[in-house]
């Protein structure tokens, strides 16, 4: 369906934007709207924020936006909310995929979605006391709070021979903080939850007022294990606000970077699902092993092993060198064919296997409706990567194969990263062979305006929303990680399985704690 004809369907108008539709709607219309949208029409919620205009019109806006994967674009419908009055109807009774969403929207502006079903504070509970709202444009990121340590209730089950059980936030490795809460009766869990967002940064506080070149540090350093989809998503929109077309051979290395971190991560996960989570050691110490020769190779092509600081608006920082890309080649060609040996081996252990199949399973049904993004919901039959829908960089000419499967399985989680890792290390050495030549960057001239940037990460989604105001700099940056999505799916596929296969569960998910927390 094209855009204008969803429009004229729903009586809606356009206003002029700089890249994408924004259609300006009553707050008490935003939450009929938007179930129109998702169940009529079955466009994805991509993001929902909110952003403080009171300097210009006494007024908060929040944002609901959806993608329009036939046209390869997005529409955001924008609703006023008063100063005074600082409600709207929450979409989440209707649009299940907007439940964090709101609860994000209030604990960075007090902004209340009325009727939401849960309104414990998402974000806020450890480090910020009620009442203080630090996206509002009149909080200093520099101000001093006290702890917060808010009661933060969990869900609980009642009835004979039911007990729970608490993990974390603090664990025995170096994995992040983040505590989850069982319910259990004997060995089978009834329900799991989460408690998150121990790991407030404050990244987009800390962007307002910065240039584009100032912000990519903090951008890339989001979350560990995603730095290139995080640069690419951001450059994007900054090159978007200011009309700056990059060079082909820009777009084919960002491309290439992008599928190297796929390769560096798939490698990991693959070993963490195969070994930490079940004990079949060798999986680990061979994948770990070769994760290790991607991340020295990530220093040689751009002097860090996460690739961070290669990916900036206007290209790359520095070209690579066609001699180097081609010894990359070279590397990942053995790094395939050692992994090749490993997976035969996998597979070939029945005991293995029987521990991925049936466990941890996500439906189709439940990964929509929660706005799943990314490999873990291909996993249950949802057909979606933005390298086909929305190509960026260079994937409307190298166009990826995607990978699905229906199960929704740990078996289905872990087969795809088996098959995705086949689809990039042909991607990469495709991109190679055929190479453009040219600069690796162009001057990028800073004017006013926003737009949105994405990228599909190992993972899934990124997405960026960025302002821009007259000076160049930074008046509001939106960062939408994959995991802030996919959390909620944690709780889905965790009952009903026994307690020993929580740790496969997670790792088969293997989602951020610090992205989900800006």
């Amino acid at each position: 369906m094209s855009l204008s004809s969803l429009f004229s369907q729903l009586g809606l108008t356009a206003n002029a934007a700089e890249n994408s539709p924004v259609i300006d709607v009553p707050r008490e219309r935003l939450a009929e709207l938007a179930t129109r949208i998702d169940r009529e029409f079955s466009l994805p919620l991509s993001l929902m924020y909110a952003t403080d205009e009171r300097a210009t019109s006494q007024s908060y806006y929040v944002h609901v936006v959806f993608a329009v994967d036939a046209e390869s674009t997005l529409f955001t419908l924008r609703a006023s909310i008063p100063a005074t009055d600082l409600t709207y109807p929450s979409l989440t009774a209707t649009v299940m995929a907007a439940h964090w969403y709101e609860r994000l929207i209030w604990d960075q502006f007090g902004i209340v979605a009325v009727g939401h079903p849960d309104w414990r504070r998402l974000m806020h509970h450890q480090n910020i006391p009620a009442g203080t709202f630090p996206m509002r444009k009149d909080f200093a990121w520099n101000t001093k709070l006290n702890y917060a340590d808010e009661p933060y209730p969990m869900h609980a089950v009642e009835g004979q021979g039911v007990y729970e059980i608490p993990v974390g936030p603090i664990h025995a490795g170096i994995i992040e903080p983040g505590h989850f809460r069982f319910n259990v009766r004997g060995e089978r869990i009834l329900t799991l939850e989460g408690k998150l967002f121990f790991k407030h940064k404050g990244v987009e506080k800390l962007l307002e007022g910065k240039t584009p070149a100032e912000a990519v540090p903090f951008v890339e350093h989001v979350t560990g294990n995603m730095s290139v989809a995080h640069a690419i998503a951001f450059a994007e929109a900054v090159e978007r606000i200011c009309g700056t077309q990059i060079s082909e051979r820009a777009k084919v290395l960002r491309s290439f970077l992008n599928e190297v971190e796929r390769v560096a991560m798939h490698l990991f996960d693959v070993g963490n699902m195969g070994g930490m989570g079940t004990g079949f050691t060798f999986m680990a110490a061979q994948c770990f092993r070769l994760n290790e020769l991607v991340r020295r190779l990530g220093v040689d092509l751009t002097g860090h092993r996460f690739f961070r600081g290669a990916v900036v608006p206007g290209g790359l920082s520095r070209d690579i060198s066609i001699d180097a890309l081609k010894k990359a080649v070279e590397e990942l060609n053995r790094i395939e064919a050692d992994f090749k040996k490993v997976i035969d081996i996998a597979y070939g252990k029945d005991g293995l296997m029987e521990r991925f199949e049936t466990t941890g399973v996500l439906t189709a049904s439940t990964a929509k409706a929660l706005g799943g993004l990314g490999l873990p919901v291909r996993a249950s039959g949802v057909d979606r990567d933005l390298r086909r829908e929305r190509p960026y960089a260079a994937y409307a000419t190298f166009k990826p194969t995607v990978i699905t499967q229906t199960s929704g399985d740990v078996r289905a989680r872990f087969d795809m990263r088996v098959q995705e890792l086949a689809v990039s290390f042909t991607l990469l050495r495709d991109m190679v062979a055929k190479m453009p030549t040219g600069s690796a960057n162009v001057a990028v001239t800073p004017k006013a305006g926003s737009a949105y940037g994405w990228s599909e990460g190992w993972l899934g989604e990124v997405l960026d929303w960025v302002r821009l105001d007259a000076n160049g700099t930074i008046e509001r940056c939106v960062i939408r990680d994959p995991s802030f999505c996919n959390w909620s799916l944690f709780g889905e596929i965790g009952p009903g399985n026994i307690v020993p296969d929580f740790p496969l569960c997670n790792k088969s998910l293997n989602l951020s704690y610090s992205g989900t927390d800006m």
